[in-house]
């Protein structure tokens, strides 16, 4: 039986560099590796990615395995499972941490499958149990109105974790570390899928997951004309405009805004929430902020439950209110 030692990440990259969810990881997984007493390890696969080994090392890995081939350009559920089943069958870690990315939520079930063990996904918090040295998972259940803690005796535990859940690890250039190449003996043929076309989404100001201030908007906005305060009270706090789900199924504000189980999962250091009654749905994707100021008319609404401040009241009055005091104090 293979002993399971060390924790790691599997890394994601884009535009040339590592993605913010990777170091997020990397800052989270160095405390499990300091807790465990064991090494920190990144897994990079991709095509022309061999680069990025010295950037994993510098935000704390301690082994860098690289799977660099031309059939590794995009992400690809066969290609990069079997790909990812080769380098744990190797370094045997005794845990593996992807992102709940749209590759970690497809890929981590399906590692977990060929290894025969256990994923937990959408984890909001990962940490080790002194005892037994197992993960101990814990994730948001029942639509987000309780959280439970999930462990596993089988091995390796696979967890994927939310964005902002960790935080991300600072960059040291001196460290040093060990780059280990990995061949992808991948057989084209056994590729069933390949992506013909890709579309980026259009962004304009700050992207929302990564906004530090977030303005976000529920059923009691009303319609578009609404949202438009909501931005310029945002453009001001330098941050991103939000909403919950009413809005974007009313046709008020683009799909790509929405906050909550379905949607992104944002956790700012501060967040807005303008005539929104705070759903449990909603919540599940902004239980991470750091403080939630809540503005509803009605106050028995869920929101003022999690939010640190709040004002009772007409929104329409309460945020002019609010600019023309922003612009005061950003003017002294």
């Amino acid at each position: 039986m293979a002993e399971y030692k060390g924790v790691m990440v599997c890394g994601e990259a884009a535009d040339g560099k590592l993605a913010a969810i990777t170091a997020e990881l990397l800052g989270g997984g160095r405390k499990l590796a300091g807790d465990l007493g064991e090494s920190l390890s990144v897994v990079l696969i991709g095509s022309n990615i061999s680069g990025l080994a010295g950037e994993a090392i510098a935000l704390g890995a301690d082994k860098v395995y690289v799977v660099d081939a031309p059939l590794l350009q995009d992400y690809q559920t066969d290609s990069y499972t079997a790909a990812m089943e080769k380098v744990v069958a190797q370094a045997a870690p005794r845990a593996v941490l992807m992102g709940q990315t749209s590759m970690g939520r497809d890929l981590a079930p399906r590692l977990a499958f060929r290894l025969k063990t256990t994923a937990a996904t959408d984890c909001v918090e990962v940490a080790v149990d002194p005892g037994t040295k197992q993960l101990l998972q814990t994730k948001p259940v029942y639509g987000g109105n309780a959280l439970a803690v999930f462990t596993s005796e089988c091995y390796p535990q696979i967890a994927t974790v939310r964005s902002k859940a960790m935080p991300a690890a600072q960059r040291d250039d001196s460290r040093q570390g060990e780059v280990i190449p990995i061949e992808a003996g991948i057989d084209p043929s056994a590729v069933r899928t390949r992506v013909v076309q890709k579309v980026p989404e259009e962004v304009t100001g700050i992207k929302l997951e990564d906004a530090t201030v977030v303005v976000s908007g529920g059923r009691g906005i009303g319609n578009s004309e609404g949202f438009k305060q909501l931005e310029t009270l945002a453009k001001l706090l330098k941050g991103a405009v939000g909403a919950s789900r009413p809005p974007c199924d009313n046709g008020w504000v683009a799909d790509v805004m929405q906050i909550g189980l379905t949607g992104k999962i944002v956790a700012p250091d501060l967040y807005i929430a303008v005539a929104l009654s705070g759903s449990s749905q909603h919540m599940a994707g902004c239980s991470g902020c750091k403080n939630i100021v809540a503005i509803n008319k009605d106050p028995e609404a869920n929101i003022f439950k999690v939010a640190r401040f709040g004002v009772v009241g007409d929104w329409k009055k309460i945020v002019p209110a609010f600019q023309e005091k922003v612009k005061q104090l950003l003017s002294e």
